[in-house]
């Protein structure tokens, strides 16, 4: 998710060496290498996440922040054990859109293209969110805000056309607590439909990407807010507006603490007919068996694609205090990484699922 600070229930925050002419350090690299871009056999053992999660056409992300590129330790474990890429920050509205109508895409792109040249897919994160607007657009209010919304989706997304598995295109509409309603932001008073509005303005704008609602506190299946966005992801898919994927932040902690029903969660968003993704995983004191829980809810469920941890160490985490990632600030595996791979592991291969155009593997 997000470095930025959320409201209640829970809180939020965001080189390659020299070649050796070592033949047996040269095996190792390819073997690690080859792990994380061919598919195992069913009854051989993964060494990595991504690989692991490719055994039954899943994959395993990880949240990546420019500004620690530069650090060889974090993108050592980053390039080694994640297959999908979500930029932090970078491809943020004020990052891309710092002035209206002057895009700029030097730090997405720089997350972007490390994440192909290590052969890992991206995605999209966000067109749309109420915090982290330039001053201009938060000047703006009623039609011009709204059109200064789509051309910023439709700005965004031609630059990266073709290059993104799938897009956060809405982040955070729903209000927190037992209401059931859209948060009030400048965006929601240019009128309720603003939202599907944005959807289609993304499917015109790259037909080939997958097109996701993302949000927090939507893991509990009996809350007022997860049927809130159920209820819309419904009315979507019933009035043909164009929407792919639910993205689960699953940011679990004491305030917001795993339950049980969050397979039904998934499942009951998988069976409107949408992809279930979760995005932005990190759990306060990293629980193995928490950790194994999400993981196993994402394997129960056919439609449930993939997961993203937020970040890639606990030094890197947005909540660093509370040590909620899979590797330790000193770049070491912990008790939830075994977890997580054991049960990635144990559920093999899986039959192939059905894949439209959008998102394919």
């Amino acid at each position: 998710m997000n470095s930025h600070a959320l409201p209640p229930p829970r809180t939020r925050g965001r080189a390659n060496g020299p070649r050796r002419a070592l033949p047996a350090a040269v095996a190792g690299i390819l073997g690690l290498v080859a792990t994380q871009t061919m598919p195992l056999p069913a009854d051989a053992a993964a060494s990595t996440l991504g690989a692991a999660a490719q055994q039954s056409g899943r994959y395993f992300g990880t949240a990546i922040a420019g500004g620690r590129l530069g650090d060889s330790a974090y993108t050592t474990i980053a390039s080694r054990e994640f297959d999908m890429v979500t930029a932090e920050n970078e491809m943020k509205i004020d990052a891309t859109e710092p002035q209206r109508g002057r895009f700029v895409f030097t730090s997405g792109d720089r997350i972007h293209d490390w994440a192909v040249r290590n052969g890992k897919r991206v995605r999209g994160h966000t067109l749309l969110w109420h915090p982290g607007q330039p001053a201009w657009l938060q000047s703006l209010s009623g039609s011009a805000l709204r059109q200064a919304m789509i051309d910023h989706v439709n700005g965004v997304m031609a630059h990266y056309k073709g290059k993104i598995y799938a897009w956060d295109v809405v982040n955070e509409a729903f209000a927190d607590g037992n209401s059931g309603g859209r948060r009030d932001s400048n965006f929601q008073r240019t009128g309720n439909d603003w939202i599907e509005v944005a959807f289609r303005t993304a499917r015109a704008a790259d037909p080939a990407a997958k097109l996701c609602y993302n949000d927090y506190n939507i893991d509990n299946w009996t809350w007022a807010k997860t049927q809130a966005v159920y209820n819309m992801v419904r009315d979507f898919k019933q009035r043909g507006v164009p929407i792919d994927c639910v993205g689960l932040q699953a940011h679990f902690s004491s305030g917001n603490p795993y339950n049980g029903n969050f397979r039904t969660t998934i499942s009951s968003f998988a069976a409107l007919g949408v992809d279930v993704q979760i995005t932005e995983l990190d759990v306060q004191g990293a629980s193995p068996t928490t950790y194994a829980a999400v993981t196993n809810d994402c394997l129960a469920v056919p439609r449930c694609t993939g997961i993203t941890v937020w970040g890639v160490r606990d030094s890197d985490s947005w909540r660093s205090s509370d040590a909620p990632l899979l590797f330790g600030g000193d770049g070491s595996k912990k008790p939830a990484y075994t977890a997580v791979l054991n049960a990635l592991n144990a559920a093999g291969s899986s039959p192939p699922r059905a894949h439209g155009v959008r998102g394919a593997p």
